[in-house]
């Protein structure tokens, strides 16, 4: 709010004030459903906190689980409870189908080209098509299931080396959902990778949150006067640089003919194949191609990783769920050296349910990807205009004691004999969203939580550095693109004994 406070006083002129002014009275007139306090040109802004997912939950318990909140032009909708979210998400799911245009992804994602934050529309069907069917169907999945498991196997020998010293779990998990990232959207890890990481970084740290620039979308000198802009572009050639080069060698092999088999296709290959076929309803370019790239590394990579650190937290402040979980997994695999994915599937039932409940309380993305109003609606008798901005706290839904018994509490065995699952039909639980804009990447994502986690739990004893008891343990969220741990978790691990 320090940026914004200098901009208003220095840079946004009188003249325009009074157009905002107007602009916020006359959405007054509209049967908005109700909502906190509004101020000139900033709206509601005042309200939102640090934390947005926490101050919009406390607001939705003043105002209720539809609320009209105004965040300077902006005005927007949050759904809060599994009821409203029914409605937006089934109900009405096509009048809230689109996306609104953001900066970052109006620059970074190649004029809203990925699939994530296309607009509604036939292009936006292909590639979500192209994703379900191509990219991240189940089929496709399995196939990166060797790399899964080769990444899985250095991770535990990474921590092997830490000697039964405290270590940051943070890094080692961060670094090797990029690694699978990597090689499933590149067939290999990509030579300056570090490099690539940083960039992507850069692009969440932008990204996340709320910026000034999206909240005034009219005042385009606040693009330039905050840096959102140049920054963005920025990195939008480094992007440029790295994928342009990937994406080139690729389309070379395929005329040449010397390209991978169609089996054995990461997600480059597939994007180029189909590019170059001709095929498509809707051509699609290289920047098309460029944007799902930036999907899967954006999409993928924080997401997972935040899930495993998260629930490895739950289980160092909850001894008695991270002792069942590896007792369940240490009897199920009866000494194998090396766990593989079918193992997981065959059992782990106590250990899906850690994951479940992980989701439950700290889904990755806590204020779902934003929706947009396509047409007016009515919603509980209220008008939704055009163009209204639609945030679904999925964090709030997860806690909510209408549904959840003791819902600021880790316990797992909630989910015991429960049909209640997060494919999007049980409103509330919705880490991954629900209806036509539901998580493509789902079954991937979940695949690399899984067998790193898994592995987590069966080759280590785990305790927390010395002097440290379970309550200590630092669950200080930090919220952007996705809902982190603010501070990196470190743990002490010991070698299990297999033979004990």
């Amino acid at each position: 709010m320090d940026s914004f406070t200098i901009i208003l006083i220095n840079v946004v002129p009188v003249l325009l004030i009074f157009l905002l002014f107007r602009r916020w009275k006359s959405a007054k007139a509209v049967n908005l459903p109700p909502g906190p306090p509004k101020l000139p040109l900033i709206g509601s802004l005042l309200h939102m906190g640090q934390l947005p997912h926490r101050s919009l939950k406390e607001l939705a318990g003043k105002y209720g689980p539809l609320m009209h909140i105004q965040l300077g032009e902006i005005s927007a909708i949050v759904v809060s409870s599994p009821r409203v979210a029914k409605l937006v998400t089934k109900t009405h799911d096509l009048s809230f189908a689109s996306r609104p245009v953001i900066l970052a992804s109006e620059i970074v994602g190649y004029h809203n080209t990925d699939i994530a934050f296309a607009p509604y529309g036939d292009y936006w069907r292909q590639m979500r098509k192209i994703a379900t069917l191509e990219l991240l169907s189940a089929k496709k999945v399995r196939s990166f299931c060797s790399i899964r498991e080769e990444e899985a196997k250095n991770l535990i020998e990474s921590i092997h080396s830490t000697s039964g010293k405290s270590f940051d779990l943070t890094e080692k998990v961060f670094s090797l959902t990029n690694n699978v990232i990597c090689r499933a959207t590149f067939g290999d890890r990509y030579k300056d990778q570090d490099y690539l990481i940083k960039i992507l970084k850069q692009v969440v740290n932008l990204a996340g949150g709320f910026d000034v620039a999206d909240l005034f979308p009219s005042l385009k000198l606040l693009h330039l006067a905050t840096g959102m802009r140049p920054k963005l572009e920025n990195l939008r050639k480094d992007l440029d640089r790295i994928f342009d080069e990937i994406i080139n060698e690729r389309t070379k092999r395929l005329k040449n003919g010397t390209n991978t088999h169609e089996d054995n296709e990461d997600i480059v290959d597939v994007l180029v194949r189909l590019k170059e076929s001709g095929a498509l309803e809707f051509p699609i370019t290289q920047n098309n191609i460029k944007a799902v790239i930036l999907d899967m590394f954006l999409a993928g990579s924080d997401t997972s990783s935040t899930t495993i650190e998260w629930a490895m937290a739950e289980m160092m402040r909850n001894p008695r769920v991270l002792e069942k979980a590896q007792a369940e997994l240490r009897q199920a695999m009866n000494g194998k050296k090396v766990i593989e994915e079918s193992d997981i599937k065959e059992t782990g039932s106590y250990f899906k349910l850690v994951i479940k409940e992980t989701l439950r309380m700290h889904p990755p993305v806590a204020l779902l990807l934003p929706r947009e109003c396509r047409e007016e609606c009515e919603i509980d008798g209220y008008t939704i205009p055009v163009k209204t901005k639609v945030m679904v706290n999925a964090w709030a839904i997860g806690r909510d004691p209408e549904y959840w018994k003791d819902a600021d509490s880790f316990y797992p065995e909630r989910f015991e004999n429960s049909d209640v699952d997060y494919l999007g039909s049980n409103y509330e639980f919705i880490p991954f969203g629900s209806g036509r804009r539901i998580c493509p990447g789902m079954t991937f994502g979940l695949a690399n939580v899984e067998l790193p986690l898994a592995n987590l739990l069966y080759h280590f004893d785990w305790k927390l550095p010395s002097g440290m008891k379970p309550e200590d343990v630092d669950m200080t969220e930090d919220f952007g693109a996705s809902l982190r741990i603010k501070n990196n978790l470190h743990v002490v691990a010991t070698r299990y004994s297999y033979s004990s």
